[in-house]
């Protein structure tokens, strides 16, 4: 008898992965990570390790520019193929070109953001897909980068808004709602996956809907109409059963979002809205061109939480803004007073390349946006650490996000009123029980017994 002659199957390819930029993005990157393994290819943890490698880069602001062709270099010195996309991918060079080209002429293919087809595209140019893939081995609710107990949910991509600091319509373009039957199918698949926290992201969550006229869609063969609060009611609906948090992130003050209040008083939703304001002085808030009347935001946000009594709202502003006189950053200063924002981020002014506000007068110094910034998150802090230290006493459900050995020595998770990475978090003591454990990704109720910082202590009970 011969021999039998060994052949070994071709090695599978590997593609690394960077992830860069805002949950939105991270959904994109969760989209194209899927599809690569529905394919068949292997993902490698590092640049050396793989056969080529896409980079997912952010483009908004200054800051975000640098990181990502700092880290598109990165991948070109260790690896030498790389596909970039996302949002930096859409932006143009001040000669006209595209800026990634310009600076890294050596990338094997360049695309914009929500891209998976053009990215997949790009990889079977340079790396063939593998035969066989082995379709069954993807999850149903697909790959995800978040730990496994949350995750994002995209319900729509791009803006209608042409808000002057902003240059994410230019890449991302105009507001394009996603089917709400495909939307509540991977919201089920999710949660009968083990997640226990879903998180709402789009460019503006309370324009889900208006570029289909709220046109009627199905989900489970009944009748669901493409709009706010009937796609949050459906969510809160698919949650229950599970036990599951849903947080809405992106929320822009219309005045149907009044709707969902009584959601968030009933349970269904977490009450907890995050809302971009910007700004509180309605000359700065005109200058930026934001969306909505908001010289009654103030007003607003005390009917949400008379409706809503435990609603935490969270908000983004920007400091400096051209032409900002010093009595309208005192009106800014008085609105995070007067509303009490629980948490509070503060930006301050930055001259995105292509953003209309560049041309507008009264720029001003540096200097100035950053001691501004400063006194902001000086205010904010104190309002936040005031409302933070009435929680003392309050027994809370938390979200255990870690617990080495089981929680026996204690943890750390999030209440209702902490998003993921953005808020504070619970320090979860040792429980006192020698038979309490502490599992991640599971719920743990625990008595508030201090406030410190942007942070909360709670004795798992």
């Amino acid at each position: 008898m011969s021999d039998a002659i060994t052949v070994s199957p071709p090695a599978t390819p590997k593609v690394g992965f960077v992830s860069l930029g805002c949950p939105k993005a991270l959904t994109d990157s969760e989209l194209i990570l899927t599809q690569l393994s529905a394919e068949g290819y292997a993902t490698s943890k590092t640049y050396e390790g793989a056969d080529l490698v896409i980079v997912n880069t952010c483009g908004f602001i200054d800051d975000a520019v640098k990181e990502s062709l700092d880290t598109i270099g990165e991948a070109l010195a260790a690896n030498g193929k790389v596909i970039v996309t996302g949002c930096l991918g859409a932006r143009a060079a001040e000669g006209g070109g595209n800026m990634v080209r310009e600076v890294h002429p050596s990338v094997l293919a360049v695309t914009g953001p929500h891209a998976t087809q053009e990215v997949m595209d790009a990889v079977h140019a340079h790396l063939p897909k593998p035969h066989d893939p082995f379709v069954d081995l993807v999850p149903a609710a697909g790959i995800k980068l978040t730990p496994k107990h949350y995750a994002y949910l995209k319900i729509s991509e791009g803006c209608n808004h042409r808000c002057t600091f902003c240059i994410i319509p230019s890449m991302r373009g105009d507001l394009v709602s996603r089917p709400v039957g495909d939307v509540l199918k991977e919201a089920r698949a999710l949660f009968e996956g083990g997640v226990k926290e879903l998180l709402v992201v789009s460019q503006d969550t309370s324009a889900y809907g208006v570029d289909t006229k709220y046109r009627m869609g199905f989900f489970d063969g009944r009748p669901v109409k493409t709009r706010m609060l009937e796609l949050v009611q459906a969510l809160g609906e698919l949650a229950a059963p599970h036990g599951a948090w849903v947080r809405l992130h992106y929320v822009y003050p219309y005045p149907h979002v009044d709707e969902v209040l009584p959601l968030m008083a009933q349970g269904l939703v977490l009450p907890y809205l995050d809302v971009p304001f910007q700004h509180s002085h309605p000359d700065v808030l005109r200058r930026m061109k934001r969306p909505a009347s908001g010289e009654r935001n103030l007003e607003r946000i005390q009917a949400w939480r008379a409706a809503c009594p435990e609603l935490v709202v969270r908000s983004t502003f920007i400091a400096g803004f051209p032409g900002e006189t010093e009595a309208e950053f005192q009106h800014l200063l008085d609105f995070v007073r007067e509303a009490q924002i629980d948490r509070a981020g503060c930006f301050a002014y930055s001259p995105v390349e292509g953003a209309a506000a560049n041309e507008l007068p009264g720029m001003l110094p540096q200097a100035v946006r950053e001691e501004r910034r400063a006194r902001f998150m000086e205010v904010a802090e104190q309002v936040s650490a005031q409302r933070l230290q009435r929680r003392v006493g309050a027994t809370m459900q938390v979200l255990v996000d870690s617990a080495p050995a089981l929680g026996r020595k204690g943890g750390v998770g999030r209440s209702y009123a902490d998003a993921p990475e953005i808020d504070g978090t619970v320090r979860l003591l040792p429980p006192e029980k020698i038979s309490k454990q502490l599992k991640v990704g599971e719920f743990t109720r625990a008595r508030i017994v201090a406030a410190e910082g942007h942070d909360l202590v709670g004795m798992p009970v």
